[in-house]
């Protein structure tokens, strides 16, 4: 089977992206136990950049377009990637009742 073959078998290129990823995975939870240092999760549909960092409010009309917004509720200019950032930090200390150390 060509590349282009294998492109147009979806199921086989998302196979192909779970190992890699999980490859990856791998490597970084090697590297940082080799470091000494700890890799936390999330789960993968926390709505990271829906959520205003600041007071919680869920931005239901927030879309893939929007990359930044200011929030309805606290007024807080949000940047999409930052926000989204630090409610991933959260969201995985919250996971492992890191909050507040």
């Amino acid at each position: 089977m060509n590349v282009e073959g294998m492109l147009k078998n979806h199921k086989l290129a998302q196979h192909i992206a779970d190992a890699s990823w999980s490859s990856f995975v791998t490597q970084l939870e090697y590297k940082a136990q080799k470091q000494g240092k700890t890799i936390l999760r999330i789960g993968q549909f926390e709505p990271s950049t829906k959520i205003c960092s600041e007071c919680g409010y869920y931005n239901r009309d927030l879309t893939l377009s929007d990359r930044d917004w200011i929030c309805p509720d606290c007024g807080i200019h949000h940047d999409r990637d930052i926000n989204a950032a630090i409610n991933i930090k959260k969201f995985a200390l919250d996971r492992q009742n890191l909050i507040g150390i």
